[in-house]
């Protein structure tokens, strides 16, 4: 009888731990924005990859491209924290060489060009901390335009030209070996 009443009162014991256990665990909603990654060669069959971007994804939400992203101010390229950009290998971004390594990606949008700025600075919340003098490189890219895009978002060309979309804008940002 004793043997019986300690291992009910073990499990009771165990129940009861689980069951806190289970109630500590809080999860979050899922972000307005949530994180993705893009990557150069695009094809998931390609494992060698030169490029890889992690960025968040903010949504129009019926609010104006110019108010969330304005000309001439310093964007993190996204939301929440910085976009990062990791280069696999050397590679020359439009015709600036650029070691291999990891970076935050920021840009600077205007109406005609976006200037695309890789930064040394890494793991960095928005652009409030952004240093100009810990920039890798910047370089200017022409804007286009296409179908509206209710989320940002980056994509890989098979030719290895990144593009940033967003609402009607398009920006082209080639990368070579």
């Amino acid at each position: 009888m004793k043997k019986s009443t300690l291992i009910t009162s073990i499990a009771c014991l165990f129940m009861m731990l689980l069951s806190v256990n289970m109630e500590a665990q809080k999860f979050s909603s899922l972000d307005k924005s949530p994180l993705d990654v893009t990557a150069y060669p695009s094809s998931s069959k390609e494992t060698s990859k030169l490029v890889k971007v992690v960025y968040s994804r903010p949504q129009l939400k019926e609010r104006e491209l110019s108010t969330l992203v304005p000309n001439g101010k310093v964007w993190r390229t996204g939301a929440n924290e910085a976009a990062n950009i990791t280069l696999y290998k050397d590679m020359k971004i439009g015709e600036k060489a650029v070691k291999a390594g990891e970076y935050s990606l920021f840009t600077i949008p205007g109406e005609k060009e976006w200037t695309i700025i890789l930064n040394k600075d890494i793991n960095v919340w928005g652009a409030y901390s952004y240093k100009e003098t810990n920039d890798v490189i910047r370089i200017s890219a022409p804007v286009s335009s296409g179908d509206s895009l209710e989320a940002f978002s980056i994509a890989f060309a098979d030719d290895g030209t990144m593009y940033l979309g967003w609402d009607t804008v398009r920006v082209a940002v080639p990368f070579t070996i």
